[in-house]
């Protein structure tokens, strides 16, 4: 059987996620790379958005990493990537949902965006008020949503359990993906910034084996 194509970015969180799904499965794949906000007609007629991944499987086309990992799992049941219980698996969709929009909002567009993609894709320097302000209120009140979750065991629902099964459950794995994003940046937190969490999120979950907010120093693009 062909493999899958995935176009993409392993810097991009939602690539990630794909893959993350395609290995659990034991799908085979290539990887044809693309620098991310680039890319010519031919990529925009693979992605009206133009936005990454984008699976090609033969004649079929998606754009949407949502939609490409649920296409995953129709076309390879088994292992499963959800919960077998209706209510844990529409957490699990939930907390998908959650990693895309609102961490992908702070931790990619807020932080990274302006700490990695802005000097080196763009040329320009990045915000450090809007990073210093993204540390001090938004990733907070982040870690916060995602370490009540986690007390209630809301991420141990998946039918497999991370890390003792090779694969991770899947309503943490789309956040595991968002954090592995912040160590390439390297952001340093504000003077006087600490994590008020007695377990951080981002030292335990799945994807992520560096706090998310590295204590590194801040990037010259922002000095």
């Amino acid at each position: 059987m062909k493999p899958l194509l995935i176009v993409g970015s392993y810097l991009s969180p939602y690539v990630r996620k794909v893959l993350v799904c395609l290995e659990i499965k034991g799908i085979a794949y290539e990887v044809d790379h693309i620098v991310p906000f680039f890319g010519d007609d031919r990529f925009s007629r693979l992605s009206p958005l133009r936005r990454i991944p984008v699976l090609v499987d033969g004649d079929l086309v998606l754009s949407d990493s949502s939609v490409i990992c649920q296409y995953i799992e129709d076309k390879q049941p088994a292992p499963a990537l959800l919960p077998a219980d209706i209510r844990d698996r529409a957490r699990a969709r939930w907390l998908e949902e959650f990693a895309d929009t609102r961490m992908g909002d702070v931790f990619i567009w807020r932080l990274f965006n302006q700490i990695a993609i802005r000097p080196s894709v763009w040329g320009e320097k990045g915000d450090r008020a809007l990073v210093d302000r993204t540390l001090k209120e938004d990733v907070p009140a982040v870690l916060d949503y995602l370490e009540v979750r986690r007390r209630r065991r809301v991420f141990a629902s998946a039918p497999c359990r991370w890390p003792t099964s090779p694969s991770p459950p899947s309503s943490a794995m789309p956040a595991g993906c968002a954090f592995r994003s912040m160590p390439r940046a390297g952001p340093a937190p504000p003077p006087g910034w600490r994590a008020p969490w007695p377990s951080p999120p981002s030292r335990s979950w799945p994807g992520s084996r560096t706090p998310c907010c590295a204590r590194r120093s801040p990037s010259s693009a922002l000095r």
